[in-house]
């Protein structure tokens, strides 16, 4: 790669080697070609790490991969971005912007000048960071514009075995710091020092930045999802809920615990009873030839003869592997849900976080991150399941 008149090596910071990012990208051709796609436009930090390698916190501005299905792809991208794109991948077509330039002019002149202008041409509109005025400026210089949703999406819903390695150590990052986070869980301790043992043990454990902060509130406040710290003080007789993930190389693993200052009431210890035996009906049921709703139904069984079905309208799970903020999981390529009909397959690995709530009273959940094994499925943390009375 030439940078400023001077031949630098590409792919210094790579986490994969470049076979494996060449066959996904030649399996992203395939599954274009089959859709009659001739050029997808990718935006979302996801797919474009998948394919190439390309990873950075500064997706918030303009980036792009162009992938033809017979030909080398281009990437466009931020000038200031162009050495960390040059570090993380080995491509070697690549066209940098200035802040001044309209990124969008950038892209229609590069489609002009490689002759593609009159090429079946998609996008993903389901991208997370597609804004709306950059799609709708795209459809009015180039005409009508495929959807490639799903296309590439569908491809990372079975994880490689270096994948795999990466979600292996992830997991034990996430131990790490749910275990310290469930150590620090003391009467009088606030939920700011709680959650900074977790994150503090996870990234001294090797955990990178997340996809999303810790999920950790206390008291009634933790009966309302997706509670973050807020400094208050745990008191005695309260309820503790803590959810968390961490990342090797882009690959996020998940976990759920739940822990009660004293003795909890009957209702509380009932519904985690609740989540431990629909956790287990998951994992019963997370085997390959099962399909995705399968999955769900089998968590959703126990949870219906508990008598909490009002308590419990949510997929039992979601596919977790490559995530950039907002997320952590890969809800959008697969969840285990009613109505999802794919087939569970090795290589898939999911979050499972079973959980039941009382508004503003208290949560209680548990979870497991599981990776689809021939035979069925195997959990990636060794941390109790149970209520953990201080």
């Amino acid at each position: 790669m030439t940078i400023n008149g001077a031949v630098v090596p590409s792919g210094l910071e790579a986490v994969f080697p470049k076979e494996e990012l060449a066959g996904r990208c030649d399996a992203a051709r395939a599954a274009l070609a089959a859709r009659g796609i001739d050029v997808m436009i990718v935006t979302g930090p996801e797919n474009i790490f998948y394919l190439t390698g390309q990873q950075t916190p500064g997706y918030y501005t303009y980036q792009a991969l162009l992938l033809p299905v017979d030909a080398e792809p281009v990437f466009i991208v931020r000038q200031l971005e162009l050495n960390n794109l040059v570090a993380n991948s080995y491509l070697q077509d690549i066209r940098p912007y200035l802040d001044n330039a309209d990124p969008v002019d950038v892209t229609i002149g590069l489609i002009g000048e490689l002759g593609w202008q009159n090429k079946r041409i998609a996008i993903d509109e389901r991208g997370w960071f597609l804004p709306i005025a950059i799609y709708k400026a795209l459809r009015e210089k180039l005409g009508e514009l495929g959807d490639g949703s799903g296309a590439i999406e569908g491809l990372r819903a079975v994880k490689s075995a270096s994948e795999l390695a990466k979600l292996e150590r992830s997991a034990s990052y996430v131990e790490a710091g749910m275990i310290a986070g469930l150590a620090a869980v003391a009467l009088g301790a606030s939920e700011n020092d709680i959650v900074a043992e977790m994150m503090r043990s996870s990234v001294a454990a090797g955990s990178e930045y997340v996809g999303m902060e810790p999920l950790m509130a206390s008291g009634p406040r933790c009966g309302i999802p997706h509670g973050t710290w807020r400094r208050r003080v745990i008191g005695a007789g309260e309820p503790v809920f803590l959810e968390m993930a961490a990342a090797h190389d882009r690959y996020h693993s998940v976990l759920m615990r739940s822990a009660w200052m004293g003795p909890p009431p009957n209702t509380a210890r009932r519904m985690m009873d609740c989540c431990l035996e629909a956790l287990e009906a998951a994992v019963a049921a997370l085997k390959p030839g099962s399909t995705c709703a399968q999955v769900h139904e089998a968590c959703q069984a126990v949870v219906d003869r508990y008598g909490y079905t009002e308590n419990y309208k949510k997929r039992t799970g979601y596919s977790v592997g490559i995530s950039f903020a907002p997320d952590w999981g890969e809800g959008n390529v697969l969840s285990l849900f009613t109505g999802v009909d794919r087939v569970i397959e090795p290589g898939m690995v999911f979050h499972m976080p079973p959980a039941l709530r009382i508004y503003g009273e208290f949560t209680v959940g548990v979870s497991e991150t599981a990776i689809v094994t021939e035979s069925g499925c195997r959990t990636l943390s060794n941390i109790p399941r149970n209520l953990r009375v201080v």
